[in-house]
């Protein structure tokens, strides 16, 4: 067994385990004394933080998510080995993160953490994803439908712009997402999916009811 392939191997251990820290769960227990996951929809991320939690802990969690996916991406280049997609190191992340092993193989819907992994290998495409969410909450208020279409179009900008191995993942990706995000398109299609407290969807609701 050879030195670059037990490195690796430390490399994506250490990406699913980076990837796998509940970071909504530890910050809620050990600064609000809650355990997010009995509250709300009980999903360990950045919405639901938010929701439990408050404005303050939900971006960090959010930034702490997205960092997962951007350190573990940035593995090869900290460590001087190219010898396998930088990518599949952050999907190690996304795995972790989805599939813990602190939270009982359980774990976040992913969005974060991929959108990290996105950041690291592609700035640009991140800025573009980041523009493409921010609005569709602002026209929406949903952060589910906004992270769903966001991602469909980020998918075919990959392989417009012929990333076909991004292309590829993201495409995974996106049918995962879409997965996790079942029961959301259940009350989106109801008409009672949660909104965020603004946008242009909230507004008119808003004044509809009154």
């Amino acid at each position: 067994m050879n030195s670059n392939f037990i490195q690796i191997t430390i490399m994506l251990i250490i990406s699913y385990l980076l990837g796998a820290i509940p970071n909504g769960v530890w910050i809620g227990k050990a600064f609000f004394h809650k355990d997010i996951r009995q509250f709300g929809s009980g999903n360990i991320g950045t919405t639901n933080t938010y929701r439990v939690l408050g404005p303050i802990a939900g971006t960090v969690v959010m930034v702490l998510d997205i960092s997962k996916g951007a350190i573990t991406t940035l593995l090869p280049t900290l460590m001087h080995n190219y010898t396998i997609s930088p990518l599949i190191y952050g999907v190690m992340a996304i795995l972790g993160h989805t599939f813990s092993i602190f939270d009982h193989f359980k774990g976040g819907k992913a969005v974060a953490t991929s959108a990290g992994m996105l950041l690291a290998y592609r700035p640009e495409l991140f800025l573009l994803a980041a523009a493409i969410w921010l609005s569709l909450i602002f026209i929406t208020s949903m952060v589910s439908l906004a992270s769903m279409i966001a991602f469909t179009i980020i998918t075919i900008v990959t392989f417009i712009i012929d990333e076909t191995f991004l292309g590829i993942l993201a495409l995974f990706l996106t049918i995962f997402i879409f997965y996790r995000h079942r029961n959301n398109i259940k009350r989106i299609l109801n008409g009672n999916e949660s909104l965020v407290p603004f946008g242009l969807y909230y507004w008119w609701q808003t004044t509809h009811k009154k």
